[in-house]
């Protein structure tokens, strides 16, 4: 698990980068309910943010079609590591060159989740 120190990275520091609830639902088209299932099932996870405290998912975590592909198994192998939704959303924006696109995150949208999953597997030890 990583520290308390870690912070959301400079890539999510403008409002510009997170999607409320009802922007999902324009983006995907789908209804309130749908969106509710994503983040129950934990197919994206957000954090809590801006000044009504609302809940908030990073926009990379959502495209027009639904929540990125192959998303989720990553988000279930980090909570399963102990990872908190912030903590996670922090691993997967976190600089790492050695990853396709320079990111967890960036790697996924270029899909390529096996080294990405088995990175978030090594966290488990």
């Amino acid at each position: 698990m990583v520290d308390d120190s870690n912070v959301i990275h400079e890539a999510l520091n403008s409002d510009d980068a997170w999607l409320a609830v009802p922007e999902i639902m324009d983006l995907t088209g789908d209804s309130l309910a749908t969106v509710k299932t994503w983040l129950q099932e934990r197919d994206v996870v957000g954090i809590r943010r801006g000044n009504n405290n609302a809940l908030r998912v990073p926009k990379l975590f959502v495209t027009p079609e639904g929540p990125l592909k192959f998303l989720r198994g990553t988000i279930t192998r980090l909570t399963d590591s102990g990872y908190s939704d912030e903590e996670i959303i922090d691993w997967l924006y976190r600089p790492d060159s050695t990853l396709l696109g320079g990111s967890a995150i960036a790697s996924l949208c270029e899909g390529n989740k096996t080294e990405v999953r088995r990175r978030a597997q090594e966290t488990a030890f």
